[in-house]
């Protein structure tokens, strides 16, 4: 499923928005719009303008426990360290959702790549 434009849109946002911490590239991976760093994935566009995060297992499973995430499944599986976000009613209150958590991803995928 192709993400929606506004979405699109907030994902180059996003990755913007991560620039002052280093250079961050937006491109494909699993067939869907994303951001990474190097070679390491931090969050692509999922199914249904979801966004799919890596944060660190402790982490993931807290988001997952308050409800604010959902599991993220591949094929017929559930991946330890990703979460999807879903997006909000308006592109603000998306954007405002997603970029603290992203900026948790990046560092995290930053902090995997430096061990």
């Amino acid at each position: 499923m192709t993400p929606t434009a506004p979405n699109l849109e907030l994902l180059h946002e996003l990755a913007g928005a991560l620039e002052h911490d280093g250079p961050v590239t937006v491109g494909t991976m699993f067939r869907s719009p994303g951001i990474r760093v190097g070679d390491k994935i931090v969050a692509f566009l999922g199914h249904h303008d979801r966004l799919i995060l890596k944060l660190p297992r402790v982490r993931a499973l807290a988001l997952l426990d308050a409800g604010t995430v959902e599991p993220v499944t591949m094929g017929s599986r559930t991946m330890r360290e990703w979460v999807a976000v879903p997006a909000e009613v308006t592109h603000q209150a998306t954007f405002a959702t997603w970029l603290p958590l992203t900026e948790e991803a990046l560092a995290y995928v930053r902090g995997a790549a430096d061990t």
